[in-house]
């Protein structure tokens, strides 16, 4: 009988675990479809579509580091601020005549130190995550307006401006800009530190039961600071895509994009709660935020006879309702597994 019990528990997981992987997948084609119906032709367009996918760099590029953080346990309200961190470093070496690679790992060590930051806040002082990153997410907001005297930084064109930028199929790898292939590979680098290394069993033992993962013998705040710092250079590569898309550095930029983050990844399947998430889920989820805006920016509605663009502000509404139908399936499926 307990072999039964325990043979029918591994099938449900089993069964969580494809749910998880196939669910976002089903919501990316039925949007797509949605919008391709109902959108203007160019939503099809080759053109669009490239579009989209250099516009889910960033925010997929992050979500690869929340990931990281929130299958520990974790959350990082601070990645909105990191990236426009990043991206005002970045430019400011870049004007002091840094070459390009020395300012890229400027920005994206940036990131890392921040995230090493919000380890410590939360180790240390046994602040919870929310409330230590929240705090962050003023906090960096504001050095990077000090560092550029609350205005956009200016930098010289190199060749970081090309990697998330439309541009000739010279300058593309196989029709797509390099920051596309660069956070493809980071998402298979990312899913193998999960699923394949000590480190990673450790983070969803951390993520699972703190408590348990202790007795067991994990160095728990160690876990913590590696998954934070973690998070936080995936931010400030995230940076590094902003800042190649407005190829200058602005301490004002990506106001709000840690909730697209934090979306993209419980769309895709990852937990509020910890324990679980999943790499390729958190891109999907990505994919999902930037198709419905895309999707809103190309559909017509009709307004007193004449037809117009639906607004940004529908846009906002829309991106609002995602978000809390994503915590709500979160907590759905958290019930559903606890029982």
């Amino acid at each position: 009988m307990s072999g039964l019990i325990g043979e029918e528990s591994r099938s449900g997981v089993r069964w969580r675990r494809w749910l998880n992987w196939i669910g976002p997948l089903a919501g990316l084609v039925a949007v797509y479809a949605l919008f391709a119906l109902i959108a203007q032709r160019s939503f099809v367009s080759a053109q669009n579509l490239e579009t989209i996918a250099r516009q889910t760099v960033i925010v997929g590029t992050a979500a690869l580091g929340m990931t990281i953080v929130m299958v520990a346990g974790g959350i990082d309200l601070s990645v909105g601020s990191i990236i426009a961190l990043s991206t005002v470093v970045i430019a400011a070496f870049l004007q002091a005549g840094a070459p390009p690679v020395v300012a890229a790992l400027a920005g994206i060590a940036t990131g890392a130190v921040c995230g090493v930051i919000n380890g410590i806040l939360i180790i240390r002082l046994r602040l919870l995550p929310f409330i230590a990153t929240l705090g962050t997410l003023l906090i960096l907001r504001g050095v990077a307006k000090g560092i550029a005297r609350e205005q956009k930084i200016d930098a010289p064109i190199t060749w970081l401006s090309r990697l998330v930028a439309a541009s000739g199929h010279e300058q593309r790898w196989f029709h797509l800009p390099p920051g596309v292939w660069i956070m493809a590979i980071l998402a298979v680098g990312v899913g193998v530190l999960l699923h394949y290394t000590r480190l990673g069993r450790h983070i969803v033992a951390v993520g699972s039961n703190e408590q348990t993962a202790r007795l067991c013998g994990v160095a728990v705040e160690r876990v913590k600071l590696i998954v934070y710092t973690l998070g936080g250079a995936f931010a400030g590569l995230a940076g590094l895509m902003q800042f190649s898309r407005l190829e200058v550095g602005d301490p004002t930029v990506a106001v709000g994009q840690e909730l697209d983050v934090i979306a993209a990844v419980v769309i895709g399947g990852g937990s509020l709660s910890g324990g679980e998430g999943s790499v390729f889920g958190s891109l999907v989820g990505a994919l999902i935020m930037m198709v419905i805006r895309s999707g809103c920016s190309q559909t017509l509605v009709r307004v007193g006879g004449s037809q117009m663009l639906l607004p940004n502000w529908v846009q906002e509404i829309v991106t609002g309702a995602i978000i809390v139908l994503a915590v709500a399936l979160d907590r759905l499926r958290s019930r559903r597994a606890s029982e």
